[in-house]
């Protein structure tokens, strides 16, 4: 499956801007079931400098300086992504008692455990609290299958919580997204992570793209998409597994990865500094469009 995307930002400010410093993770990511064929990303102003380097979590970011004065900067991302099958998602062969993935992460033997360890360590924005954590082990019985345990608890937070998309902004905490039940993916990614990483599991956050279809007989309305959250779980020998609390599923072939951190806060979309500008507004549009395949 193939697809176009392209994600406008624009930022609207009060006051002139004399100087904006920038960083962008929104160039799609290469993995073993994803194929990032071609990206490109354009500010405007036209910035003084322009680079990009790979983060220590294997994400391009783009890095841009704006020198002269501006009250609107518009930043686009055009992107073409490949995705290609999965045999691991979800497979019998990888079901491993969760205990089992625990002791090895807390002692690593193998490089990639070593490297999973580092997400199964709380964050800031993944503190959990002994109820989450109590929360998690209804799912995660004595002996239970990793991918069992996983799905379970999707299920449960699937089932549970109600998505809202007036409830929460991104300084709202986990704790008050539990006691509610309410929120939108971001938190539902964020809860998957603090009840899993509770458990001494590693988990990653991801950050992407869903696509959307309209009702039958309606026309995709343009920018009408939106970035999307969900989470990927640490199997020996399997790898990263995906899940997806808000959709109830494993993603396949409508799910694009943009970046993946340990939360948020490790891979916004677009970040930075700037002097003046006063009040700001920002808005943001994306327009995820299936490619026709030569047969």
């Amino acid at each position: 499956m193939k697809y176009s995307i392209r994600h406008i930002t624009t930022y609207r400010y009060s006051e002139a801007v004399s100087l904006s410093q920038n960083h962008a993770r929104l160039s799609p990511q290469h993995t073993g079931q994803q194929n990032c064929l071609n990206s490109r990303i354009e500010v405007f102003p036209k910035p003084a400098f322009q680079d990009s380097f790979d983060d220590h979590f294997d994400n391009k970011v783009t890095v841009f300086e704006l020198f002269s004065s501006h009250k609107e900067m518009k930043v686009v991302a055009t992107s073409e992504v490949e995705i290609l099958p999965s045999s691991q998602q979800g497979s019998l062969s990888f079901q491993i008692p969760w205990e089992k993935v625990r002791d090895s992460l807390a002692k690593p033997r193998d490089p990639d455990a070593t490297k999973a360890a580092l997400f199964a360590l709380p964050t800031p924005l993944t503190q959990p609290s002994p109820e989450m954590r109590e929360y998690a082990m209804q799912s995660f019985s004595s002996g239970m299958p990793i991918l069992d345990g996983c799905q379970h608890l999707i299920n449960r937070i699937f089932d549970e919580f109600t998505f809202d998309a007036s409830f929460s902004t991104i300084s709202t905490p986990i704790s008050t997204v539990f006691a509610h039940k309410r929120g939108v993916c971001q938190d539902f990614a964020h809860f998957t992570l603090a009840c899993i990483r509770s458990l001494g599991l590693a988990a990653k956050y991801v950050s992407g793209y869903i696509e959307t279809i309209p009702p039958p007989g309606q026309e995709k309305l343009e920018g009408a998409d939106a970035t999307h959250a969900w989470i990927s779980v640490f199997v020996p020998s399997a790898g990263w597994i995906e899940y997806d609390p808000t959709n109830n599923l494993q993603p396949s072939d409508q799910h694009v990865t943009l970046a993946t951190g340990r939360d948020f806060a490790d891979i916004t979309p677009i970040k930075g500094v700037m002097y003046g500008g006063g009040t700001q507004t920002l808005d943001v549009a994306v327009d995820m469009k299936r490619l026709e395949q030569a047969i």
